[in-house]
């Protein structure tokens, strides 16, 4: 297998073009160059010792010690300056062409929404919704952001929470269910930014039967399926990507 620099992309612009059904399964490493930082890497939240950080991001702490739970959670999940890169934009645009059918992130930035993506599968949720557990009212990410403690609902009292999977939760059934939607009628998939190893999402991937391209600076369990095997920043190779398909339409 050839390992593939962003000055390759040439070859994933025309996969691109030939395919008719595209999805983007992507990680942490997408909103890396946005400042959020990839949480099992260096310095990531499960590389942090003294932490117990599963159980600050579980249900049983919202519920139990939520001044716990938000205290972390604002410190270490939300980045409210964070802006979308060139990966987000790429895609968005990519999307309007009509080449990217649909985006599947791990990710709970919602920097795919903000960039412009309309077809956005959050397998995980989004930090930038929450609502009331006790009567469902929404609320918008500012509800938590500026709460001086915890987030209660104005209308009933009760406790708002992200609409995030949390440790000890299953994911959300209707994500779910669209992803495997565009994972079986995809004839290309791009999985970025993404060790593979967070089940049940990656299982998409890995049991992925059409064309596969890998954009990852690490090795991961499906490089051997891959067509295409990129090691190199997943904005520098959607962008310089999306770059030649439209000099090629010029």
């Amino acid at each position: 297998m050839t390992i593939l620099k962003a000055e390759d992309s040439h070859r994933l612009a025309k996969l691109l073009k030939e395919a008719s059904h595209v999805v983007f399964f992507g990680g942490a490493g997408v909103s890396t160059e946005s400042g959020i930082p990839d949480f099992r890497g260096n310095g990531g939240l499960y590389s942090t010792d003294g932490e117990d950080n599963a159980y600050y991001l579980s249900r049983q702490c919202l519920v139990r010690e939520p001044e716990k739970f938000y205290e972390f959670y604002k410190r270490s999940m939300l980045y409210p300056n964070a802006r979308p890169n060139g990966a987000h934009t790429a895609l968005a645009e990519l999307e309007k062409m009509g080449i990217i059918k649909a985006v599947m992130t791990q990710n709970i930035d919602g920097l795919h929404t903000d960039a412009g993506s309309k077809n956005v599968i959050e397998l995980h949720g989004s930090s930038a919704k929450h609502y009331c557990m006790r009567c469902g009212k929404v609320f918008p990410k500012e509800a938590v952001t500026e709460a001086a403690g915890v987030p209660i609902c104005d209308d009933c009292g009760g406790l708002i929470r992200p609409k995030v999977t949390l440790y000890g939760e299953a994911l959300d059934e209707r994500e779910l269910a669209k992803a495997e939607y565009h994972t079986n009628a995809a004839d290309l998939m791009i999985a970025a930014g993404s060790s593979l190893t967070v089940y049940p999402a990656a299982a998409f991937v890995k049991y992925f039967r059409g064309i596969l391209v890998i954009i990852n600076y690490s090795e991961t369990d499906c490089d051997s399926m891959a067509e295409l095997l990129y090691r190199d920043s997943v904005a520098k190779v959607l962008t310089e990507t999306l770059r030649i398909i439209k000099e090629n339409e010029a």
